[in-house]
């Protein structure tokens, strides 16, 4: 843990509020009242095609690629022992917090709900003990992977031949799920086939065979932090000196509306012929978040680098300035707040229930109490993140 240090004048702010709102996103659509009243525009799309839900993640995503830019910067981008062990204790690090989690949550679940008339040894042992069924890979997971691969490249390669290993990612994959019927939403995928091979039944997300986190989708998915490396290089990499700030923003914003526009068209373009889809990480999927992700960036510029609109943004920016945390975070208040019992009226309840069944939805019906549910949660977090903020503490993950 450590404090911030003061903001130097030239710090686009936009990068961490972009962060902050895919945070924040995540969160919300992570933690609703009830997961059978989901407001429309929370839920995933159920195969082809994005909702708004569909792109807080790889928006995070291309977000990372660009911090990754930044990040790496300062060893000048050769490889050496340090940087790489650096590389590798934060990859380790994020994957193992991620499988964590899923642990911490199955402990709860079995904790507060065990198998009937078993003693507390028994118990604790069931609660304990789950590793023969825990998911292996996840957003966490995903995230780790990509980071310390994309971090790797971008010491051991040239920087001009990035973008024809992004090709080479993205048309390989296409070319694996067009043979290997990839856009079948079922076990005969071959996205499903290599998961329940390597990772088995036991370890996977169950969504009818497809686990939108698994082993062939995490390809693109590296493609996809990489592309947003390529967008952090063109717009931090050209020399600024002799520039005046407002002459620099005004470069970041023509070139991220460029590329904002070239991909999303080309991903848009694309998906008559390769659909896009989350759950598979499809090629469009990757051009289209990408786009969409530039696009958003340089209007945030615009707004609050450039227009000086920020007061607005202090929300997100708790949020953007520990993101991880603030995720992580988020998680572990979402499985305590369903284990925890407290008494009511004679009995015991949930923290999630009391919330949820006994105030929201009786006062807003059950979608819009779901959906109010999720926006009180992603503000209590808020309340802990914003004491971070003002503190200047910043935890790094």
């Amino acid at each position: 843990m450590d404090k911030l240090k003061q903001q130097p004048n030239k710090r686009i702010l936009a990068l961490d509020i972009l962060r902050g709102i895919t945070i924040a996103g995540m969160i919300m659509v992570n933690n609703p009242g009830s997961w059978g009243h989901i407001y429309a525009p929370l839920r995933h799309a159920e195969w082809n095609g994005f909702t708004p839900t569909d792109l807080v993640f790889p928006f995070f995503m291309f977000i990372m690629g660009i911090s990754t830019y930044i990040s790496l910067k300062k060893y000048d981008f050769q490889f050496s022992r340090a940087a790489a062990m650096k590389i590798v204790r934060r990859t380790i690090v994020i994957f193992l917090i991620g499988m964590a989690i899923g642990w911490f949550s199955r402990f709860c679940s079995y904790w507060t709900h065990p198998t009937e008339g078993i003693g507390f040894g028994a118990q604790l042992w069931e609660s304990v003990w789950t590793f023969d069924r825990i998911r292996i890979l996840g957003v966490m997971q995903r995230l780790a992977l990509c980071y310390g691969v994309a971090s790797i490249v971008a010491l051991t390669m040239k920087h001009r031949h990035i973008p024809y290993l992004i090709a080479t990612l993205l048309v390989g994959y296409f070319i694996i799920l067009m043979t290997g019927n990839g856009f079948a939403y079922n076990e005969t995928n071959i996205l499903s086939v290599v998961d329940r091979a390597i990772l088995t039944p036991a370890h996977m997300y169950k969504d009818n065979g497809i686990d939108p986190e698994g082993i062939l989708s995490t390809l693109p998915a590296i493609a996809h932090v990489l592309l947003g490396f390529c967008v952090g290089r063109m717009m931090l990499g050209d020399k600024q000196a002799g520039r005046s700030r407002e002459e620099v923003l005004q470069s970041h914003l023509i070139k991220l509306f460029l590329v904002g526009a070239v991909l999303t068209f080309c991903g848009l373009l694309l998906s008559y012929g390769c659909p896009i889809n989350k759950k598979i990480w499809s090629p469009t999927f990757v051009l289209t978040t990408c786009g969409l992700a530039s696009t958003l960036l340089a209007l945030l510029i615009w707004i609050i680098d450039v227009k000086g609109y920020k007061r607005w943004s202090l929300f997100f920016e708790s949020f953007g300035i520990n993101p991880l945390f603030m995720y992580v975070l988020g998680g572990v208040l979402g499985i305590l707040f369903g284990c925890i019992q407290i008494p009511w009226d004679g009995g015991s309840i949930s923290i999630h229930g009391l919330l949820y069944n006994k105030m929201m939805q009786p006062l807003f019906g059950d979608t819009c109490g779901s959906l109010v549910y999720a926006l009180v949660f992603v503000a209590i977090n808020w309340c802990i993140g914003y004491q971070l903020y003002r503190r200047k503490i910043y935890i790094k993950i």
